[in-house]
């Protein structure tokens, strides 16, 4: 019974949060530029991942932050297993976009607040212009100096299973130039797909070395991300 009362404890402030934040916190930052604007409503993602580790005792540790030392933005392609990475990364990554479904924008309050922060949505029924969508708008917040953030798997993947990587960051990574860091992680095990309770403990995440885009092939690009991240979510299940 604790655990689902520590679980509905954590809802009821990420419920709460985002409220507040996509009633007062948006308005107020919308006339600073964008740095102001993410700078304002990222502190919705520090009060939830703190707020986590109150109610649910779920806390994480980053391996490979180096990495993240880049003299140019990247394109971040991370394992997909639960909510909480939607979350958690916005903390740990330099400032950045995300690649998201478009019909993500119209919920209320989230998809109000994001909108604010330029985020590369993607109309999955479009099929080629979808893609072409992806690597334009992309592109442009590359050289805005923001880091692209998106799942290569599209959804939410349980810890032992893997789901099909789609090739559109890695397209976006060919054609821009920009390298990709890969990121693995466990956060699955304690935060379990279409579960209530959440597990205490610490998650790993692994951030991986840069992989160069220039000159190659997506196909190649993406083997090469898929192949690491993998393998690294695998060397961490079996730690577990």
């Amino acid at each position: 019974m604790l655990p689902r009362l520590r679980a509905i404890a954590f809802w009821v402030g990420f419920a709460g949060s985002t409220i507040v934040f996509g009633l007062l916190v948006a308005p107020l930052a919308l006339p600073f530029g964008w740095h102001g604007r993410y700078r304002a409503l990222s502190q919705w993602t520090r009060f939830n991942v703190w707020w986590l580790g109150v109610t649910c005792g779920l806390r994480h540790r980053v391996y490979g932050a180096a990495n993240l030392l880049q003299p140019t933005p990247a394109i971040v392609m991370a394992k997909h297993q639960s909510a909480w990475e939607t979350i958690a990364l916005q903390q740990i990554l330099p400032p950045q976009v995300w690649v998201l479904k478009r019909e993500l924008m119209r919920i209320p309050f989230f998809g109000w607040a994001i909108g604010m922060v330029d985020p590369v949505p993607v109309d999955r029924k479009a099929g080629r212009r979808a893609l072409d969508a992806l690597v334009e708008a992309g592109t442009d917040r590359l050289r805005r100096g923001l880091w692209v953030v998106l799942f290569p798997e599209g959804t939410r993947v349980a810890p032992g299973e893997r789901g099909r990587y789609r090739i559109g960051g890695a397209v976006l990574a060919a054609r821009s130039g920009y390298p990709v860091i890969p990121i693995a992680h466990n956060s699955g095990s304690f935060w379990p797909r279409r579960s209530l309770v959440k597990h205490p403990g610490v998650i790993d995440v692994v951030v991986g070395p840069p992989i160069a885009s220039e000159g190659r092939e997506p196909e190649a690009i993406l083997a090469k991300v898929e192949n690491w991240i993998e393998s690294e979510v695998a060397r961490l299940e079996r730690r577990a």
